[in-house]
């Protein structure tokens, strides 16, 4: 027997996990809005949703956290 340990977002959730990052990306510095710091934010979003976070101002503050410097 296996599992599947990947979680099942539907399409309506992954719109909202979206806007969560474009939220979040709002509110680091410009100079951090790149790319790779924006992937490092959205993997932090969709981790904190897997584990059964769905509060939309914890996502983002979560994000914010993870951006704040860049990625490294």
């Amino acid at each position: 027997m296996t599992t599947d340990p990947t979680p099942k977002f539907d399409a309506n959730y992954v719109a909202t996990l979206r806007q969560v990052l474009d939220i979040a990306v709002q509110q680091i510095a410009v100079q951090h809005r790149t790319p790779a710091t924006k992937a490092m934010m959205a993997e932090t979003i969709v981790r904190h949703a897997a584990g059964g976070i769905t509060d939309a101002h914890a996502l983002v503050s979560h994000a914010v956290t993870a951006g704040a410097n860049g990625a490294p």
